[in-house]
């Protein structure tokens, strides 16, 4: 019963990630769709290339307003608020008559997305166990993926009005779905509403979170006491400075930047492009349906590995084929500007072997230690914090990857993601804990400062000094302890 609870929570919030796959893949199919049909909508270049990518920087916006509202109102209602918006913004792209519309409704449902990505992970992560919090994890990342994929396939079938309708009602079903799942107990109680985390917990059969509601209200009265001067508030500044918070937003940051840095967005929003331009001789709208439709099938394998090989071997692994496929890419585009096209399938190939590195490590495992590393306390802040860095990382990537190109070539750009994820692997193999089937408290525990073995006993404030080394210090102790200090 708890796991089918948990699992039930964990896929009804992961609507969240699959609207934001929604969010992610509308600009493929739908930019041409409106080329052909309305080609005034969209009159340059330029104005079609921010209509695409622009969704990235509302989100980067969203998620710093995530925080606020992930500590006030909670995880949950977070999550609820991104489906009004996302509502509002696909009636605006179904009724555009401007590109100007075109542009604040996509900018809009990047901030929802915002919203939704760094509370969504949270959310789950707080309401699973750990033997399976691997597994549930994971699901926002598979979600997020079918959405693109059945975005990739209703782009062939449907017109670009019809895709924004039928996004519009998924992000309706979100607010129905959530809306009856209780809050998340971690939050409840950080909000010092016990027996409300006491009954969610419950509903929940997590283990190890149990609050006797009884002894709630001695509880509120011990944590009411004025708390010693040298306890500092969540965030202040002495808090936030503090080894055991800096050193997980460390790692969670550079996590997020080798997910970006690898070049996956410049794939997903460009793969059309890619194949045309490596002289693939495959369909390219063909070739997008099967790279996604690859990306969810390796998405869902992850699912079933994350909690038996561990975090860290899969990311190593993930980086290491996500390294091999970009060279690939470059080699592939590098052959086909000097003439040799006896190598046509090596674009489709390469893609392929890259969203399977992908799917199985820095897919999902990032986000899913986002929910994991970051204490209790500051977690909100710090989801928000990495989610924002995330989404500008990955408008940084979309926007250059054109002018990388004119610079360094395309095959330069693809071997320069390569170098980049082998750069990645290093940083995992030496700085990334092992965090699979450990306590929340526990992996905060890893960071913390560990305190120094003493080797010298103590009497009074004075330490007992000698320059003697056969002196050992159980001698000083039984010396010290002999001495007589009556007067």
């Amino acid at each position: 019963m708890a796991a089918l609870k948990q699992t039930l929570l964990s896929l009804s919030v992961s609507l969240s990630y699959y609207c934001i796959g929604l969010v992610r893949g509308y600009s493929a199919p739908a930019v041409p769709s409106m080329h052909a049909t309305v080609p005034d909508l969209l009159p340059t270049k330029n104005i079609a290339s921010w209509v695409s990518s622009i969704p990235p920087f509302g989100a980067f916006f969203g998620s710093l307003v995530a925080f606020p509202l992930m500590h006030r109102i909670g995880r949950k209602y977070t999550v609820l608020i991104a489906s009004p918006l996302w509502v509002t913004s696909w009636i605006l792209i179904a009724t555009a008559h401007d590109w100007r519309v075109l542009f604040v409704s996509r900018m809009l449902s990047g901030f929802g997305a915002g919203l939704s990505l760094p509370a969504a992970q949270v959310y789950v992560s707080e309401c699973s166990d750990p033997r399976i919090r691997g597994v549930i994890g994971s699901l926002p990342a598979l979600a997020m993926s079918f959405g693109i994929l059945v975005m990739y396939i209703m782009g062939k079938f449907f017109h670009w009005r019809v895709l924004a309708w039928i996004c519009c009602g998924m992000a309706s079903c979100l607010f129905l779905a959530v809306a009856c799942f209780p809050q998340s107990p971690v939050w409840l109680k950080t909000r010092k509403q016990y027996e409300k985390a006491h009954y969610s917990a419950k509903w929940l059969h997590l283990q190890g979170f149990a609050i006797d509601p009884k002894a709630t209200t001695a509880v509120v009265e011990q944590k009411e006491q004025p708390q010693p001067a040298s306890a500092p508030k969540p965030f202040s500044k002495e808090a936030l400075i503090r080894r055991e918070i800096l050193i997980p937003l460390g790692i969670g940051l550079v996590l997020l930047s080798i997910q970006q840095l690898s070049g996956i967005d410049a794939v997903v929003f460009f793969t059309v492009e890619i194949f045309h331009a490596a002289g693939s001789s495959m369909d390219g709208h063909l070739a997008t349906i099967i790279v996604g439709t690859v990306q969810v099938l390796s998405n869902g394998a992850a699912l079933f590995v994350v909690d038996r090989a561990g975090r860290k071997p899969l990311l190593i692994m993930s980086g290491l084929i996500m390294c091999i496929a970009m060279a690939s890419m470059g080699a592939a585009f590098h052959l086909n500007s000097i003439g040799n096209t006896c190598f046509g399938y090596l674009p489709v190939v390469s893609l392929i072997v890259f969203m399977i590195g992908f799917s199985i490590g820095f897919g999902s495992i990032p986000f899913l230690l986002m929910g994991e590393l970051f204490p209790t306390a500051q977690r909100s802040l710090l989801s928000s914090l990495a989610g924002s860095f995330n989404l500008a990382m990955m408008f940084t990537v979309i926007k250059t990857y054109h002018p990388l190109e004119d610079l360094i070539t395309t095959s330069g750009t693809f071997l320069m993601y390569s170098v980049l994820c082998a750069l990645g692997v290093v940083f995992v193999i030496t700085c990334v804990p092992e965090t699979k089937g450990r306590e929340l408290e526990s992996i905060q525990k890893l960071f913390e400062r560990q305190p120094q073995p003493c080797s010298q006993q103590e009497l009074g404030s004075e330490k007992v000094s000698h320059d003697n080394a056969g002196f050992s210090a159980t001698d000083e102790t039984v010396q010290s302890r002999s001495i007589d200090t009556r007067l």
